[in-house]
């Protein structure tokens, strides 16, 4: 998100009844619903964490411990297991 001066953007009338308003406040638009990206989707962190989760489910399948794969991927055993029952579950 990135500040943009309203007066270079909007017509001087709606500027005079935003400040009718909020004088000299800062505001927050929200995009529109149409236009939203859900979390970590512009960033790819989304992406990464699925990719991660599947790999625990294949290791844990192929037989790695929950010990084991707590201690790989720096997670605690029930996070773990949570990723288990979480990817099973999309199958």
């Amino acid at each position: 998100m990135k500040y943009e001066k309203a007066l270079d953007i909007l017509p001087e009338h709606i500027v005079k009844t935003i400040q009718h308003y909020i004088d000299g406040s800062y505001i927050y638009i929200p995009r529109k619903s149409e236009n939203r990206k859900s979390w970590g989707e512009q960033t790819g962190v989304k992406k990464a964490l699925n990719n991660r989760n599947q790999m625990i489910l294949e290791s844990y399948v192929k037989g790695d411990s929950i010990q084991a794969l707590s201690e790989r991927y720096y997670l605690t055993e029930p996070s773990i297991r949570r990723i288990i029952r979480s990817e099973k579950m999309k199958l």
